[in-house]
Protein backbone atom coordinates (compact mmCIF):
# COMPACT_ATOMS: atom_id res chain seq x y z
CA UNK A 1 0.00 0.00 0.00
CA UNK A 2 1.08 3.49 -0.62
CA UNK A 3 1.23 6.72 1.26
CA UNK A 4 -2.44 8.61 0.43
CA UNK A 5 -2.69 12.09 -0.08
CA UNK A 6 -6.25 13.66 0.68
CA UNK A 7 -7.01 17.24 0.35
CA UNK A 8 -9.36 18.03 3.55
CA UNK A 9 -10.13 21.83 3.07
CA UNK A 10 -8.42 24.85 0.98
CA UNK A 11 -4.56 24.76 1.48
CA UNK A 12 -5.10 22.01 4.01
CA UNK A 13 -3.57 18.34 3.33
CA UNK A 14 -3.44 15.11 4.87
CA UNK A 15 -1.13 12.36 4.40
CA UNK A 16 -1.66 9.14 5.13
CA UNK A 17 1.16 6.25 5.23
CA UNK A 18 0.96 3.10 5.03
CA UNK A 19 1.78 2.36 8.71
CA UNK A 20 -1.42 4.02 9.79
CA UNK A 21 0.91 7.02 10.78
CA UNK A 22 -0.79 10.74 9.53
CA UNK A 23 0.54 14.10 8.72
CA UNK A 24 -1.05 17.15 8.50
CA UNK A 25 -0.23 19.71 6.30
CA UNK A 26 -1.24 23.89 6.20
CA UNK A 27 -0.47 25.36 2.97
CA UNK A 28 2.80 23.01 2.33
CA UNK A 29 4.32 23.07 5.91
CA UNK A 30 3.78 20.04 7.93
CA UNK A 31 1.83 20.98 11.45
CA UNK A 32 0.14 18.20 12.80
CA UNK A 33 0.81 14.29 13.06
CA UNK A 34 -0.03 10.70 14.40
CA UNK A 35 2.65 8.93 14.82
CA UNK A 36 2.05 5.47 16.67
CA UNK A 37 -0.73 6.11 18.23
CA UNK A 38 -0.06 9.63 19.72
CA UNK A 39 -0.74 12.47 18.34
CA UNK A 40 1.66 15.83 17.66
CA UNK A 41 1.44 19.46 16.75
CA UNK A 42 4.02 21.82 16.17
CA UNK A 43 5.30 24.65 18.85
CA UNK A 44 6.05 26.75 15.92
CA UNK A 45 3.54 29.96 15.76
CA UNK A 46 2.74 30.03 11.53
CA UNK A 47 -0.20 32.53 10.61
CA UNK A 48 -3.87 32.96 12.14
CA UNK A 49 -4.63 31.03 9.49
CA UNK A 50 -2.52 27.84 10.00
CA UNK A 51 -3.27 28.25 13.91
CA UNK A 52 -7.06 27.90 12.59
CA UNK A 53 -6.12 25.12 10.45
CA UNK A 54 -4.32 23.01 13.32
CA UNK A 55 -7.47 23.72 15.69
CA UNK A 56 -10.04 22.18 13.34
CA UNK A 57 -8.24 19.44 11.89
CA UNK A 58 -7.42 18.25 15.57
CA UNK A 59 -10.95 19.35 16.91
CA UNK A 60 -10.63 18.67 20.35
CA UNK A 61 -7.70 15.94 20.54
CA UNK A 62 -5.30 16.77 23.16
CA UNK A 63 -1.97 16.87 21.04
CA UNK A 64 1.15 17.19 22.15
CA UNK A 65 3.58 20.48 21.62
CA UNK A 66 6.52 19.50 20.00
CA UNK A 67 9.58 21.05 17.56
CA UNK A 68 8.79 21.87 13.99
CA UNK A 69 12.17 19.50 13.02
CA UNK A 70 10.19 16.71 14.13
CA UNK A 71 7.73 17.22 11.37
CA UNK A 72 10.24 18.35 8.72
CA UNK A 73 12.06 14.92 9.54
CA UNK A 74 8.61 12.90 9.51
Amino acid sequence: MANRIKVVGSNQTELSKPNGDIVFYSYNTPVVALVSGKWYKTNTKYSNTTSKHINAYLDGINAQGIDQSFFDNL
